[in-house]
């Protein structure tokens, strides 16, 4: 493993003062003591990471809730449709772009293995092999790009966000999802926290370093809120496992069918995401951002 590259500069600010988080040496994590934004040290190369991906287990099943949860946030989107271009980074089996297109949306992901780009052609979805190109699609074109849990794995964030500034139109929207190192879970687990590994994830963020990088590329009028706290990766943290469990019997699923099917039970969870949220300490950030 110290046979990796190492950054010497901060991703997101350039600077040169990144100091080492104690606690979190199994990650090579370090704090940049300009802009706050924590990231991994060790930059794994391309053998590295084709060799922890490969067979990677791409979960086929999706809630009924999830669905619903997709019609909600498209229903918001619905006031930014204009090419009526939606762009999904990092699209995995392609489930959200394929309700997308249930909607009348012409959908377009990005994905790197071979057998998601076959599942998601089949679905009817455009296709591009790799990371997020500027050449792979016309410039200004989308109204949305989404990006559901990637950034967290993304060694070089402001590529991938530039390039996703360059794609929208303008007045265009960037939805994404990603851990937040300050919540409630983290805090409380510490380095016992499953989000934390190498190098699955090598970029960790906070509300505030995941609005810096987004404004430093020329977005603005962020949206940022941070919800939920997971039982089940509470559980396998306490129980130092990776013990496969179905998708649809997880405490966290289990819980939400419950919360979902119950009016008390419904409120009283969006009453602890609106607290979750005013303190910052969800277990995921969810963001909005509108190109200027």
């Amino acid at each position: 493993m110290n046979n990796h590259k190492t950054h010497k500069h901060c991703l997101l600010c350039n600077g040169s003062e990144l100091a080492h988080i104690k606690g979190y040496s199994a990650i090579f994590l370090v704090r940049c003591q300009t802009c706050g934004f924590l990231f991994s040290e060790n930059i794994p190369d391309e053998q590295f990471l084709s060799n922890h991906y490969k067979g990677y287990n791409r979960n086929q099943y999706i809630s009924p809730i999830t669905i619903k949860r997709y019609n909600q946030l498209l229903d918001g989107f619905e006031k930014f449709r204009s090419t009526n271009k939606i762009i999904d980074v990092g699209c995995g089996s392609g489930f959200f772009l394929e309700v997308a297109k249930k909607r009348g949306w012409s959908g377009f992901g990005t994905e790197f293995t071979d057998e998601a780009i076959e599942v998601c052609s089949k679905k009817g979805i455009v296709m591009k092999q790799g990371k997020l190109r500027y050449a792979d699609f016309e410039a200004g074109s989308f109204d949305v790009a989404t990006s559901f849990e990637v950034m967290e794995h993304i060694n070089y964030p402001k590529e991938e966000v530039q390039a996703i500034h360059s794609l929208l139109r303008h007045g265009g929207i960037a939805y994404v999802t990603t851990p937040n190192f300050n919540s409630l879970s983290r805090l409380f687990l510490r380095s016992k926290w499953t989000v934390l590994e190498f190098p699955e994830h090598l970029c960790y963020y906070t509300p505030s370093t995941l609005k810096l990088l987004f404004d430093s590329c020329g977005f603005q009028d962020a949206k940022i809120v941070t919800t939920g706290i997971s039982i089940t990766r509470a559980a396998k943290s306490f129980k130092n496992t990776k013990e496969a469990v179905a998708p649809d019997a997880t405490t966290d699923e289990k819980l939400r069918q419950s919360f979902e099917s119950n009016t008390f039970m419904y409120g009283l969870k969006q009453a602890v995401n609106q607290l979750l949220t005013l303190s910052g300490t969800g277990d995921s950030i969810k963001a909005t951002f509108r190109k200027s």
